[in-house]
Parts: structure tokens; sequence; C-alpha cells
């Protein structure tokens, strides 16, 4: 009986765990659903109303620099007429959370139509609101195009 107390317990809190982690990437994963559609009203429904975006590179001294991305500017850019649609498919998520925050990190490639553009890691950080929900308050990532060992899991879906 003992086990079985120990075994319920622990499926019940892995069941939890799973279901916190799945709506965490909610945000997440309408974010890149906007992305590939050039929906902006879609993509601005995973941030908060205020949210921060940077891009973390390197200059020719090597050197790290950020640039920080204006959010009106990228969902213009989002929904700006383009002829192929953008692809960012992700892998080897980590999702850590802490009452009403999460943090999302992943490796990402990013394509436009079938065609690799770069590639990097995407740091998503995310509060819950009062209506439940997960936004992202701050978007960070990095950027290059060499150097990419995108899984083939990935890359064939591009081929």
């Amino acid at each position: 009986m003992k086990y079985l107390v120990i075994l319920v317990v622990w499926a019940c809190t892995d069941s939890f765990a799973q279901d916190t982690k799945s709506t965490i990437m909610e945000p997440v994963e309408t974010l890149f659903a906007g992305m590939n559609r050039g929906d902006s009203s879609l993509v601005r429904k995973a941030f908060v109303t205020s949210p921060m975006i940077a891009t973390v590179l390197a200059d020719a001294s090597a050197a790290s620099v950020i640039r920080y991305d204006d959010f009106e500017e990228f969902l213009i850019a989002i929904a700006a007429p383009h002829p192929q649609p953008w692809n960012e498919p992700i892998w080897d998520v980590k999702i850590e959370s802490d009452g009403n925050l999460a943090h999302v990190w992943a490796n990402y490639a990013f394509y436009v139509g079938r065609k690799f553009s770069h590639c990097g890691v995407d740091a998503f950080q995310l509060v819950k609101g009062s209506d439940d929900k997960w936004r992202i308050f701050f978007l960070a990532d990095t950027r290059r195009s060499e150097g990419c060992n995108v899984p083939s899991f990935v890359s064939e879906r591009f081929k």
C-alpha cells in the first residue's frame, strides 16, 4: 500500500509538472505560429503589453554587443508581406519555473521558406498574469550562420 501511495503521488506530481510546462510553452508556440503566418496580432497575444526584445551578437573584435529591438517594429516586420513563411523550429527545450516566473531556453534554426537563414538560442522570460495565462516579458536570442548543429529531424523538414 505504501508503494501505491508513493506511485500515485509521483504520477500526480509528474502530470502537474508536464501540464505546467505545456501551459508555459503556449505563448512560445503562439509566437512561432504568428511569425509563420505573418500574423502580428497573434504574436502580440504571446507577450505582455511592453516587452523587451534583445539579440546578443559579437562585434568584429568578438566582444559581446546587446542590440535591443523595438517590439512594435518587430510586429510590423512580421505583418509586412513576405513571399516565404518564417519558420523557427526549436529543440533541446529547457523549462524552469517558480511561482509566476518561468524561463524557456531552446536551440533554434530560422528558415525563410525552406532556406536556412541562421541559428542560435532563444531565451524567454515569462510571467503568469492574473488571468492565469503565461506571457513573454523578455526575449533574448543569439544569432549565427556558421557552426550550426541543426539536428536532422529539424533540417529534414525544410528540404
